[in-house]
């Protein structure tokens, strides 16, 4: 069996068209255009490289692109105020903080100052607990754009054993629950899981989001299963640096049924997905109609 490859850029590309098209009508029966805030503190290189991404991609949708860089000692006291500015702007639907952020700065108290509603990375402790009890949230990025290829790939999930390496608050706990909501029934491993591999084996669906380079051996995978590999990891090999993901590709690929490669599978789907949120958190300040297919 060759597994069918689930091509990240190809569909963040579907999603960020969608998006530029709700932007586009809301705009002409509105008069409204959604707005995404980005803070930078600090000169982090990956950082700066993801948050320039970010706004081209805001700006090529037609939504208004607001970016704000602070200098890395900038106090705990002038960020709050900068987004309790953004949170009383109507302009600004979406903000987000970019992390980490400098030893120096409490990220929990920064993530938590951000109006709920315009909390388009799904951080917020209101937004974890709306997800949890299976109200409306704003969804994590990344495992919002998992599901949005899972259901692309499968149509309804109802039914299959999904399991989720890893249980982070960015991905693996967020990941499970939205599993759940689609009604898959749902194991979360880890690294003190018990016969992990015979855990593994069970799974219809395989989502690694644990930030080990290639932990998953394709004798781990059941045959047909379909893997999201969200880790992204540099390594050495052959003395040159590459990008592998938690699983190792080739012997996953030849069991599996679909797989996510790295790079190209789920990184792509994590701007666009934060699009896609910015759009939903703009409709929900004005009373519109939520774009389908575009949220949980």
């Amino acid at each position: 069996m060759t597994a069918q490859i689930i091509d990240g850029k190809a569909f963040a590309a579907k999603v960020r068209a969608e998006v530029a098209q709700h932007v586009a009508q809301m705009k002409a029966a509105h008069g409204i255009t959604p707005g995404l805030a980005v803070v930078l503190v600090g000169e982090d290189p990956a950082s700066q490289v993801y948050v320039r991404s970010k706004g081209k991609q805001t700006v090529e949708v037609g939504m208004n692109s607001f970016e704000h860089k602070l200098d890395a000692a900038t106090s705990e006291a002038d960020l709050l105020a900068l987004i309790a500015q953004l949170n009383a702007d109507p302009a600004v639907h979406g903000i987000l903080v970019q992390l980490p952020l400098p030893g120096h700065l409490n990220e929990d108290l920064v993530i938590n100052a951000i109006a709920p509603e315009k909390d388009v990375d799904g951080f917020h402790i209101s937004n974890v607990g709306l997800l949890a009890t299976g109200q409306k949230a704003m969804v994590p990025c990344t495992p919002l754009g998992c599901l949005m290829m899972l259901r692309d790939h499968h149509g309804s999930l109802s039914g299959l054993n999904a399991v989720v390496i890893g249980r982070s608050n960015i991905v693996g706990k967020p990941m499970a629950q939205l599993l759940l909501r689609d009604s898959c029934t749902v194991t979360v491993a880890h690294s003190r899981t018990k016969d992990i591999a015979d855990v593994v084996r069970g799974a219809d669906i395989v989502v690694a989001a644990v930030g080990r380079a290639e932990m998953v051996p394709g004798d781990w995978i059941k045959p047909g299963a379909t893997v999201i590999d969200v880790g992204i990891n540099r390594i050495e090999r052959d003395g040159k640096p590459v990008l592998v993901g938690d699983c190792d590709f080739d012997s996953c690929a030849a069991v599996a049924g679909a797989i996510t490669p790295v790079p190209g599978g789920v990184g792509p789907m994590t701007i666009a997905c934060l699009l896609a949120n910015t759009l939903t958190a703009c409709a929900r300040a004005n009373g519109l109609d939520e774009p389908q297919g575009l949220t949980a």
